[in-house]
């Protein structure tokens, strides 16, 4: 598909497919795009994929308490549906439909892994939202026409975080937009996928935006703008910094660290599909559609704001050889191929003479690591604590963060501080900031 197709891809996010009433406002949003060929990437609904978590835990502790969390969420879309929906209208029996084969999944014997059997059932929330909105545009005469991803996107059998076997997706995208005529829409699902064996699998979570890029990508987009309930990409989480400003412009260079860092607005898979072709993104308010919203391209732009971003739930773990020996080239290697696979991300690191000290995220993989890693080397650990990092920091800004807090690790480049740090229960610095 070509450029001059000015083809867009549409993502929209779960906080604005929460109740019925938002369904109706995405129908306004979009109606003034019906000539212009749309792909539409649709999240699960509100905080179903958490709801939907929770049945997998279940699942393996009490297969009744799964159940019946399950139907708690089939009700919430049930319910969703009878506002929209006439009670004769097929999208009921393709709901119940839906959820029935995350019931039969349910009444299995617990054979096969946690990883698998979760995406399996999270993919649920995907496909139910996705089947509602296109059903929803149709009955409003907007062209609307349903597909399942798992049709296009293909990966390997990493659940959870699989990988995207890009010749195989590319070209079953193109085949499957070849024999079509645009519009109508299509609309389908983030975050999911499926390998060449028809698994389901997941992109890891909030992968919703990766998969608007992996369309966009394939299909020579126009551009792909992702639907959110803030005015763009802030300079921090407006719920933790109320001052937090919107950026009217970033370079895909900039959105890539922001988001490597942990900057919850954009997948850090997003970027780089996008930066290959040069498609640029944007990043908009659904609740403020006429506002043009944050612009991410190739252009680079100078005179940003400091960005600053807090990951919660952090562990830094310091690992030390055995025999008093220094951390050598060799035992590094071996760090990081147990951090390889067990799957687990180091968010910063530093190296001494006897010790590498590595932040990662708090996880369930991370008890299987520390039993791999102990099997060679002694490694203490301190939990419970914040990565914050400051993108473009000036020294007051840091001083002003850093009052009254423990520091563990500390790190600066031109660019970039990073600190993992204890707060006192009472940290109000973040409430405090004052931007420039």
């Amino acid at each position: 598909m070509s450029q001059e197709s000015r083809l867009q891809v549409f993502k929209f996010g779960g906080a604005s497919l929460h109740h019925a009433d938002a369904f109706r406002h995405i129908a306004a949003l979009l109606r003034p795009y019906a000539g212009q060929p749309l792909v539409l990437v649709v999240s699960a609904l509100g905080k179903t994929t958490n709801a939907l978590e929770v049945v997998v835990n279940a699942y393996f502790h009490d297969p009744e308490v799964a159940f019946l969390e399950l139907q708690k969420v089939k009700k919430l879309h049930q319910q969703i549906a009878a506002a929209l929906f006439a009670d004769s209208d097929p999208v009921h029996d393709r709901l119940h439909n839906t959820f029935a084969e995350a019931e039969w999944l349910l009444e299995e014997s617990r054979k096969e892994s946690y990883d698998y059997v979760y995406d399996q059932l999270v993919a649920v929330g995907e496909l139910a939202s996705s089947q509602m909105l296109a059903r929803f545009l149709e009955i409003n005469h907007l062209p609307a026409l349903w597909k399942d991803v798992r049709d296009l996107i293909v990966t390997d059998h990493t659940f959870r975080e699989a990988n995207v076997l890009w010749p195989q997706t590319i070209e079953r995208i193109r085949n499957y937009f070849s024999n079509i005529s645009l519009p109508p829409w299509i609309v389908t699902q983030g975050f999911i996928a499926a390998t060449a064996d028809n698994c389901t699998t997941t992109l890891g979570r909030e992968g919703s935006d990766y998969s608007a890029a992996i369309l966009a990508h394939a299909l020579d987009a126009a551009g792909v703008t992702i639907w959110k309930d803030v005015p763009g990409v802030m300079n921090a989480d407006p719920k933790l910094v109320p001052q937090a400003i919107p950026i009217e412009r970033l370079s895909f260079h900039e959105a890539l660290e922001m988001s490597y860092y942990g900057a919850s607005v954009i997948h850090p898979k997003t970027i780089k599909p996008l930066q290959n072709k040069n498609i640029p993104l944007r990043v908009r308010s659904f609740t403020d559609p006429a506002h043009a919203g944050t612009l991410i391209s190739e252009t680079a732009v100078h005179a940003l704001p400091p960005v600053v971003v807090l990951k919660k739930n952090q562990v830094l773990l310091s690992v030390y050889p055995r025999d008093f020996s220094f951390i050598t080239e060799a035992a590094m290697s071996q760090i990081f191929s147990l951090l390889s696979q067990h799957r687990m991300r180091t968010n910063l690191m530093q190296q001494s003479a006897m010790s590498l000290s590595l932040c990662t995220d708090e996880s369930p993989r991370l008890e299987a690591l520390l039993q791999a890693l102990r099997q060679s080397f002694a490694v203490r650990e301190n939990r419970h604590l914040h990565l914050l990092t400051v993108r473009h920091y000036t020294e007051p800004l840091l001083e002003q963060l850093l009052k009254d807090v423990t520091v563990f690790v500390e790190q600066k480049s031109r660019h970039t501080a990073q600190m993992v740090l204890q707060p006192p229960s009472d940290w109000q610095a973040l409430n405090r900031i004052r931007f420039q």
